[in-house]
């Protein structure tokens, strides 16, 4: 069954380097040939010691200082994007279009197919939702130690999905909304699957393309085996963002919630995975992890606009937002800040020197609003 339903913005259905940068002239006079090489010696020891502490502010004589920017290396990532929020403008990438898993990141669209769902049809958040068998079968972590029976709010499941991560919950979302749609077209089907359909047609609505999702919480240890790409999750995270109920949802640090279970209400505190939270103005979005995917992280940081004087004495506010993708990261957490301080000094040039664009490879390609 393919049902086109949601909402997009209010209207609108959707169907679902270490470089240096000058020579190097190191001037030795008066000296013999063992002198001479003595001294070079030295210095390359010198500055083999200095590379293994990090320190980036080399001085070499007759040279001067070269700024930590000048030796930026490469991070430790697989494949990355950081995108301008608000332009789409790539500021920098890596195999960004490269097909492969991406763990929990998969909970953007799980979270926004049910959120559109909600919103399109008025159903209460706070409607219960039961855990279903299926849910007993995903393998993996359950961190949450929910089980199948267990009654819990649709709006306590999308925290433990969001911000916990939480494998039970979004195969429980998934259940219930996938039920609902099966009821209200009144068809027959598998509800979980009738919701990774909608996933899917969410992911191609909003141009990622490359993306197909087999389940709502991300594994990836059984056939079939989801995949995604760094802009595809890019452009995920970006439609997900410009909604205030899930920039609400993945913004909380931490949120109680209640599950009832055969022994009785129990209740518990969910932990937000990202520990970029309330770090260089980061507010989202999404952490990702399993042994195939590597650490996955996508992030989204705010800086405060900057106002123009127009020679026609109107101001020029550009809004400045950034969305950070790092896939098959180690580090993950240490690379997408780096890449996002990176991507704003990248920003601020591009947006000095005229926004200027000459290709169109240059942008995030995605649906006009």
């Amino acid at each position: 069954m393919s049902v086109h339903w949601g909402l997009r913005d209010g209207g609108g259905f959707w169907g679902g380097d270490l470089r240096w940068g000058s020579d190097h002239v190191v001037r030795l006079a008066s000296f013999s040939k063992m002198a001479k090489f003595c001294v070079l010696m030295r210095s390359l020891f010198f500055l083999q010691a200095m590379l293994r502490r990090g320190i980036f502010a080399l001085v070499i004589s007759g040279i001067g200082a070269v700024s930590s920017s000048a030796v930026a290396q490469s991070p430790a990532v697989d494949a990355y994007v950081v995108v301008d929020f608000h332009s789409k403008k790539i500021l920098s990438a890596s195999n960004a279009g490269k097909r492969r898993q991406v763990g929990s990141l998969t909970k953007i669209a799980t979270a926004m197919v049910a959120l559109d769902w909600a919103r399109a049809t008025g159903v209460d958040l706070g409607q219960l939702a039961v855990v279903p068998p299926s849910a007993a079968a995903i393998g993996g972590p359950n961190q949450m130690g929910l089980r199948p029976g267990d009654r819990i709010s649709l709006r306590d499941a999308l925290y433990c999905a969001v911000i916990g991560s939480d494998n039970w919950a979004a195969e429980t979302i998934a259940h219930h909304v996938g039920q609902d749609l099966i009821r209200r077209s009144g068809a027959a089907g598998n509800p979980v699957g009738e919701f990774v359909e909608q996933m899917n047609n969410l992911a191609k609505t909003r141009g990622a393309t490359s993306t197909k999702f087999t389940n709502a919480h991300g594994m990836d240890h059984r056939a079939p085996v989801p995949h995604s790409t760094a802009s595809d999750i890019a452009r995920l995270a970006i439609y997900a963002m410009g909604q205030s109920s899930f920039t609400f949802f993945c913004s909380q640090d931490q949120r109680k919630v209640s599950v009832e279970t055969a022994a009785g209400l129990r209740q518990f505190v969910v932990k937000n995975t990202n520990k970029l939270l309330g770090v260089d103005g980061i507010d989202g979005v999404k952490t990702g992890l399993t042994s195939r995917a590597g650490g996955c992280l996508a992030i989204s940081s705010a800086e405060k606009s900057i106002f123009d004087e127009l020679p026609n004495g109107r101001t020029r506010v550009t809004p400045r937002r950034l969305v950070v993708v790092v896939l098959g990261a180690p580090d993950r957490f240490g690379v997408a800040r780096s890449l996002m301080l990176r991507g704003r000094e990248k920003f601020k040039a591009w947006n000095s020197a005229g926004r200027v664009i000459r290709d169109a490879s240059e942008l995030l390609k995605v649906p006009k609003e």
